[in-house]
């Protein structure tokens, strides 16, 4: 059984698949408490494997993308396997705070302060701005870099840093943008 908070059908609001049409699973829980984090992943629901993929295949969608919370607590490689089977492609959105399970098509790492990392690949980086250094993020293993505003109130500083350092890109939370969930 898995904690899921909600299974939804949407597009991808940020990072390097960004208007990519994909079914969130969001689990339950966190091991971290960050102040800025917006979702509200504390309450849920268990559910059996089968359980969601029956609700993941109610949309047409490829992509699923496991967020959360922080979904590596409730992951392992015969969930990732089980999605493939169905034939999605399997993406994490994670701290990067655990290890996670083989088989992921694609790793976005959201690291956040106080963290310390425990992978040792990932596709993507996502850094919620909010003026900090980024010399400790770029030497992260991955092939892209996205800066994202905090909540989208630093949108002109987070500009500016992007500017400044343009082996990053500009992540906005185009979700919100555009009023989807």
């Amino acid at each position: 059984m898995r904690k899921i908070n909600e299974i939804f059908y949407s597009l991808q609001g940020e990072g390097f698949h960004t208007g990519t049409p994909a079914v969130f699973v969001r689990f339950s829980g966190c091991n971290l408490k960050c102040s800025f984090c917006d979702t509200r992943h504390e309450e849920g629901v268990l559910m059996s494997d089968e359980e969601i993929l029956a609700e993941v295949q109610k949309y047409p969608a490829h992509m699923v993308i496991l967020t959360g919370g922080e979904p590596s607590l409730w992951i392992d490689e015969d969930f990732i396997a089980l999605l493939h089977r169905s034939g999605k492609y399997v993406c994490i959105e994670t701290n990067g705070t655990r290890p996670l399970p083989a088989g992921i098509d694609w790793v976005t790492c959201s690291p956040k302060r106080g963290g310390k990392l425990q992978l040792d690949s990932m596709d993507e980086v996502k850094v919620v701005y909010e003026g900090q250094d980024l010399t400790p993020y770029e030497q992260l293993p991955a092939r892209y870099f996205f800066l994202q505003p905090c909540s989208c109130q630093n949108t002109s500083e987070t500009v500016a840093c992007v500017m400044a350092h343009p082996g990053w890109r500009l992540s906005l939370q185009t979700h919100k943008l555009i009023n989807i969930q």
